[in-house]
């Protein structure tokens, strides 16, 4: 099965050129049965990267273009009158997908933003007091632009919480830009590709990635990790114990994505940024975007043994 998740990253890596540690750590999110973030400037693959893993993962998909108009309704679906049979026929939404590409979500208002999150936390949604059941796997990939630019709503912790990962792809490498510009279209090679892992294939993995072993040594780091959030200083508030599953949970994940049925510290390290940058903030800056220095203090702080 390892043979196939190389195969994968090899895949979605000749679409998305020379980001290859964020495809990685998208992947992971996805292995973990979590929800991802996706946070940059338009136009740097947010997108592409999204498709490319339904596809490679032979998932079904569905995008919303998330815009100030937006509707719940839009998100869910409705009931629509039949003359036929005289009934109400529910009409489901593109949330009732494998894959939904939240497509820059800060753009609508909060009340379309909360539509999302009792499916990202529940797997199911409840419209007009009936409760469905989503797909299984169900994936929510969201990407939003920087809250500096104009027209963004910023997400709630609340909303925040629920991805269990978030990334930025940032400026492409100027070798992989330049085989971006030489070469062929990216939209031209989605149509091309094969997906390489089964419904069952993928639902074996999550299962084989929740049995990665975790010693106590690597479960006491981080416990320190998580406390020294709550105990120092400058940070505004510390970890939730959800937090702290979601740091387990990715980095057995990568450790799965490694080849290895057992965590080490370096598993750890190598997923934290994605995993708590967006659920920390500054004491003396609450508002800001300071989660990024926060985890470097931690990574060069809270000692692995």
């Amino acid at each position: 099965m390892s043979s196939k998740l190389e195969a994968c990253l090899q895949a979605v890596n000749q679409v998305v050129l020379g980001k290859d540690a964020q495809v990685r750590l998208a992947l992971t999110c996805l292995l973990a049965n979590g929800h991802l973030l996706i946070e940059d400037l338009p136009g740097m693959g947010k997108t592409t990267l999204s498709h490319t893993l339904a596809k490679v993962l032979g998932l079904s998909f569905q995008r919303i273009q998330f815009t100030s108009d937006l509707l719940p309704s839009d998100i869910l679906g409705t009931s629509v009158f039949d003359k036929d049979s005289g009934l109400f026929v529910f009409h489901p939404g593109p949330i009732f997908a494998e894959l939904v590409l939240a497509d820059e979500i800060n753009r609508a208002t909060p009340k379309s933003q909360s539509a999302l999150l009792e499916a990202m936390e529940e797997g199911q949604v409840t419209i007009e007091g009936a409760t469905r059941p989503l797909p299984s796997p169900f994936f929510v990939i969201a990407t939003q632009n920087p809250s500096s630019q104009g027209g963004t709503f910023a997400l709630p912790e609340s909303q925040l919480d629920r991805f269990l990962m978030r990334v930025s792809l940032g400026y492409p490498a100027r070798a992989a830009e330049k085989a971006l510009l030489q070469g062929v279209s990216r939209r031209d090679l989605l149509p091309r590709l094969q997906p390489i892992l089964s419904h069952a294939e993928l639902s074996v993995l999550q299962q084989q990635a929740k049995q990665v072993r975790t010693s106590d040594p690597l479960v006491d780091y981080v416990l320190r990790l998580v406390g020294a959030t709550r105990d120092q200083p400058q940070f505004a508030w510390g970890l939730s114990p959800r937090a702290s599953l979601a740091i387990l949970a990715a980095a057995r994940a990568w450790a799965l994505l490694a080849g290895r049925d057992y965590v080490i510290p370096e598993d750890v390290q190598a997923v934290l940024p994605s995993v708590v940058s967006h659920r920390l903030r500054e004491r003396a800056d609450p508002a800001g975007q300071g989660g990024g220095a926060l985890v470097q203090w931690l990574l060069r702080e809270v000692p692995a043994l």
